[in-house]
């Protein structure tokens, strides 16, 4: 090859140019040739590899060859043969000038690393994309382990791209790794956090893609869409984004909905507040207008037996009503409760339901339904919710009981 190297130079020697100005001449026409021939080699190639890769993908049925070509490996691959050929070349070109040869072939070689790094993220983002597509792997941080991947594999061609350029064996790197490790594990933190907590939530299977959370130190109310190695992030349900650091998962408390969405109903936990001034024993005029109500018709005639006979056995002074076993508006209403719960046609029968009252706090005293609706989807939900209690705060006024409310400025005027 040597003896070719020079020919464009004698033959400028014959023309009557110097030997500098030759040597020059020479390296910069071969340069030229190469360059030309390095760029149709790559230009060739990428078409050959385009349509081979295009017709295979075409005729398999998987589609993991269809995202191999979406992120690009067979371009990537098609640089590899011109980067090869302009390396071969260079001592060919640069004969006469070996200071030139040393660093541009180093400088090809550094090219060479950073491209082998491009195939291999071409390669793991294939995965990511092709195991996305998969149901058991749709809600796993698969994005988490690529990025350590790359983070390990990028490590790799910096210290070889370093040794290449220096001159210094990688065992040396290595071996001066041990001495800077609390610089590298102060530097990458959170990284290194991040991924132990993506190992951790994985495999607690804490949080899956798609989840609804509430994080309230991040202010996150929504559907997780993304777990990579440092932050998770959320899609609120005003449509903004809440990016929260994926160590926070393990560190802090947050809740998760998914238990809710998995399971046959959705709990409906609230309370009517009721005056206690309004609570009073009931007469048997009260009794006969309550019996009205078709809920509590039965309810009240078979109680009305029962504590009749249990008064006429045990209680000597009927006078005081105190004496014996008497029905109260509260209790009646919250029998009513409960009876209407059970006939209403959204909330789930087979799950816990019960109106249940509660410690008496300085509002009044705490009437609680707790039951658990069949519709589970956020809207329907908040309307069934409202339609019950719609019902119950109109129909206490019938109990002769009130809701209580804190004073106003009416509540002042005479």
């Amino acid at each position: 090859m040597s003896k070719y190297s020079h020919y464009l130079y004698d033959y400028f020697l014959e023309m009557g140019s110097g030997p500098t100005v030759s040597k020059y001449l020479n390296m910069f026409l071969l340069l030229l040739i190469v360059a030309a021939l390095t760029l149709f080699v790559d230009y060739f190639i990428k078409i050959i590899i385009r349509k081979i890769s295009s017709r295979i993908a075409s005729g398999t049925k998987t589609k993991f060859d269809d995202i191999l070509i979406k992120n690009k490996l067979p371009t990537n691959v098609a640089h590899v043969p011109a980067i090869l050929l302009f390396h071969y070349y260079i001592p060919f070109i640069f004969t006469d000038f070996p200071i030139v040869e040393n660093l541009l072939i180093k400088a090809v070689e550094v090219i060479g690393i950073v491209l082998i790094l491009y195939i291999v993220r071409s390669i793991l983002n294939s995965i990511k994309d092709y195991l996305k597509t998969k149901p058991q792997y749709r809600d796993k941080p698969i994005d988490s382990y690529i990025q350590v991947f790359m983070i390990f594999a990028w490590f790799a061609g910096f210290f070889l791209a370093f040794s290449v350029l220096t001159g210094i064996e990688m065992w040396k790197f290595f071996t001066a790794l041990g001495t800077v490790s609390a610089v590298i594990i102060l530097v990458f933190r959170d990284t290194i956090l991040g991924f132990v907590a993506s190992i951790q939530v994985s495999i607690n299977d804490m949080v899956r893609i798609g989840d609804w959370i509430t994080f309230e130190k991040y202010g996150a109310d929504g559907d997780v869409v993304e777990i990579n190695l440092a932050t998770v992030k959320v899609q609120n349900f005003d449509n903004t984004i809440t990016t929260i650091p994926t160590y926070a998962l393990i560190s802090d408390s947050f809740k998760n909905w998914r238990g809710m969405l998995d399971s046959p109903g959705r709990r409906i936990k609230r309370a009517l507040f009721i005056r206690q001034d309004t609570i009073k024993y009931l007469t048997n005029e009260d009794i006969d207008k309550l019996m009205k109500i078709d809920f509590l018709s039965s309810y009240l005639t078979k109680k009305k037996v029962e504590l009749e006979a249990y008064n006429e056995k045990e209680v000597e002074n009927k006078e005081l009503i105190l004496n014996g076993r008497h029905l109260t508006n509260i209790g009646v209403f919250r029998k009513y409760v409960e009876l209407y719960l059970a006939q209403h046609s959204a909330v789930h029968k087979e799950l816990m339901l019960m109106a249940r009252q509660l410690q008496p706090t300085s509002e009044g005293i705490p009437i609680e339904v707790y039951a658990f609706s069949k519709d589970k989807k956020w809207e329907n939900y908040e309307f069934i919710q409202a339609d019950i209690f719609d019902h119950l705060l109109a129909s206490i006024q019938y109990f002769d009981l009130e809701i209580f409310e804190s004073p106003n400025s009416k509540s002042f005027k005479s």
